[in-house]
């Protein structure tokens, strides 16, 4: 039975009609709750559309600046923080670590470079001091923590998802880069969200009231999609004691049932806060050329380029990574080759495409299972369609 349609606002330009079809029928047949998509084409934005509610229980509608947290997204724009930190020649992607972190160099890491260690591939997905979130609001304890962690393989040899360790890695290497010590939360504030006036939070501040936030919820299970995810990756989601579970130990953190998300508390790989008109608009900048961020060319060229495959990837999960960024593989072919981004747990996306000068968001608060959302991938589907 099909649902009724969804109150849908904001506005798509003539052509791009489909997105908005289909973003409807993400409402009537893919159990959508809230959500916002938006789309820059050229740098214009041609798309910004959002519907549904941002609390279930309460029924509250989502408004054009509604937030949501958005997992894994995040990391994308942690990633877009390191770019634009090396085009300001804060660091080289093939420096080791140790070279701005000493400490780091115990246990064998003295030769991991920030390369490895953004492609997933350092062998540093998991902590053996399990730090609760005193440790991780304490940034000079959990680089202690950091600096002792020893990895599980010679790096780029293996590819194993840093589901959260990755940030807290970035965030020491930033502050030992940056001239300001910031981390790169505060970073990524005063460097792309401010000057772009974004709406999107790495380190949520205590200002923002629970009237902006959206509220997630488990979406109904899609048998289908479950039968749809590798056996490797089903056994290691069922097995409490496999890399990817003790990767994602502590995932919940950014969350406090109290007031929906932790206030000024940074987890850089999956606590990010924000709007899809946020994400599509700092991915857009990227896709263009960066010029209102002073970007240079030498970090354009590093994004767009090929990934360096690690000689095994765990679970049977093709999704290459690359400076931080997902990269398009053979089972997710998003956007062009140039194209990098990342999506999150839950269903939210965010990829900037150079090729077709594309910046593209979506965020839900109804949590998908699937590790390809149907609902994004319908969304990027009339997205290209629209382009021709």
């Amino acid at each position: 039975m099909r649902r009724r349609e969804p109150e849908i606002s904001g506005f798509v330009k003539p052509g791009f009609e489909e997105v908005y079809e289909v973003f409807v029928e993400n409402f009537q047949h893919r159990h959508e709750i809230g959500a916002a998509c938006c789309i820059y084409y050229r740098g214009e934005k041609v798309v910004d559309i959002w519907g549904g509610v941002r609390t279930p229980g309460t029924k509250e509608p989502w408004e054009q600046d509604t937030m949501v947290i958005v997992f894994s997204t995040t990391k994308g724009l942690s990633a877009l923080a390191m770019a634009l930190a090396h085009s300001r020649g804060l660091f080289d992607y093939d420096d080791s670590i140790s070279k701005y972190w000493p400490e780091f160099a115990q246990l064998g890491k003295d030769k991991i470079t920030i390369r490895q260690l953004l492609a997933h591939q350092a062998g540093l997905f998991a902590f053996d001091e399990l730090g609760d979130k005193s440790i991780i609001a304490d940034l000079d304890r959990l680089a202690e923590v950091l600096a002792r962690q020893k990895p599980t393989h010679k790096p780029g040899k293996q590819q194993v998802y840093h589901a959260l360790s990755l940030g807290y890695y970035q965030n020491e290497i930033m502050r030992r880069t940056d001239p300001k010590g910031r981390t790169i939360g505060q970073y990524f504030q005063d460097e792309i969200a401010t000057p772009l006036g974004l709406d999107f939070y790495i380190r949520l501040p205590e200002e923002i009231p629970n009237s902006k936030l959206a509220t997630t919820q488990q979406q109904k299970m899609n048998v289908a999609d479950m039968f749809r995810l590798p056996i490797p990756f089903l056994l290691a989601v069922i097995n409490p004691r496999s890399s990817l579970r003790r990767a994602l130990l502590g995932s919940q953190i950014s969350l406090d049932d109290d007031r929906i998300y932790a206030r000024n508390f940074e987890v850089p790989s999956g606590g990010g806060v924000g709007t899809a008109r946020a994400i599509a608009k700092a991915y857009s900048v990227f896709a263009t050329g960066g010029q209102e961020l002073g970007l240079k060319k030498k970090t354009i060229s590093e994004l767009i380029a090929p990934p360096i495959a690690p000689l095994k990837s765990y679970y049977d999960w093709e999704m290459p990574f690359s400076l931080g960024f997902a990269k398009p593989s053979r089972k997710d072919p998003f956007g062009s080759s140039s194209s990098f981004g990342m999506p999150g747990s839950g269903g939210s996306f965010g990829f900037a495409d150079p090729e077709a000068e594309l910046g593209y968001g979506y965020v839900p608060n109804g949590m998908s299972m699937a590790l390809e959302d149907p609902r994004d991938r319908a969304l990027r589907n009339a997205m290209y369609h629209s382009l021709g």
